[in-house]
């Protein structure tokens, strides 16, 4: 197993830096346009999107822009040649999230994985800054609607329609120690609408941690995992390293999971795969934003 993962590791790497040397040399800040009319003591790009992997970053898109994002995620490496190491097999979950402003930003997303459907809001509470005001970390909220369309198995029971939502709340704490060197911590609660039996608890609490390590101008290594407090059986901790590489207007990752799902629900509590036992997905994000509109106060300024 642990040949299998030093080969895959490998691979990985080579994939990456291949795809790197064939990008341009465009000069271009995802956050250019959330960044242009901040004060310089305020801290930018502690993470390069949106989301570390799976799970919310601390960086919003700025005012009027939209970020079109797509997750794919493959079946098990375990599978074998059969099916191709898993590239036979594939989920994935197309996401539009939008800057309302500065501090606000809302999305939605579909994902083929349980045929989910999900939104969110997420809102920007303290920034990190230097200067007159010192803070040393910046914190969000986050509050994700999850609603799982997959038809049920047959019943006496008539499922109501509220029944297959779930609920993720959470608190981002982060801090960008350097320009090389980015943490993260994640506090959750996540709430089932219903549970299987009543032996099963309704919330279910756990704790994100992530990591962004600057490799070269345009690369980064992540890392991102979820320690769950309370736990459904038969489910492992999701755990993901990944590369987020910029290439101009976009940025592009690869990552190596556990987790098949991609909302908050199903990657954070519903992971069956393990690395222990090699059960491994590969998987890539593209995310690709467009400037909708401009805010007054960015109208003078030169994106």
């Amino acid at each position: 197993m642990q040949k299998r993962v030093a080969i895959l590791l490998c691979l990985f790497v080579f994939i990456s830096t291949a795809f790197l040397q064939a990008q341009t040399n465009q000069n271009f800040d995802l956050f250019a346009e959330s960044n242009a009319n901040l004060s310089p003591d305020i801290t930018t790009a502690t993470f390069k999107t949106t989301r570390i992997v799976n799970g919310q970053s601390i960086e919003n898109v700025g005012a009027g822009v939209l970020d079109f994002r797509i997750l794919h995620r493959f079946g098990p490496l375990s599978q074998g040649g059969y099916n191709f190491f898993g590239l036979d097999q594939a989920t994935m979950r197309i996401g539009l999230d939008y800057g309302i402003n500065s501090r606000l930003m809302i999305g939605i997303g579909r994902s083929t994985f349980e045929k989910q459907y999900d939104a969110f809001v997420k809102y920007r509470i303290i920034r990190q800054q230097s200067g007159e005001r010192n803070i040393p970390f910046s914190m969000s909220y986050a509050g994700t609607a999850i609603y799982k369309s997959l038809k049920d198995a047959t019943t006496n029971y008539t499922p109501y329609a509220s029944d297959k939502f779930s609920f993720a709340h959470q608190v981002l704490l982060a801090s960008k120690i350097s320009d090389y060197l980015s943490v993260q911590v994640t506090p959750t609660l996540l709430h089932y609408n219903i549970v299987d039996n009543a032996t099963i608890p309704n919330d279910f609490y756990s704790l994100g941690t992530g990591l962004r390590l600057r490799l070269s101008k345009r690369v980064n290594l992540i890392t991102e995992y979820y320690h769950r407090f309370n736990k459904l059986t038969g489910y492992d901790d999701p755990l993901t390293m990944g590369l987020d590489i910029e290439t101009g207007g976009h940025v592009f990752q690869l990552n190596v999971t556990n987790s098949t799902g991609m909302t908050e629900r199903t990657f954070i509590n519903e992971t069956t795969g393990s690395w222990s036992k090699g059960d491994l997905r590969f998987g890539f994000t593209i995310s690709r934003v467009f400037i909708v509109s401009r805010p007054k106060e960015f109208r003078n300024n030169n994106y």
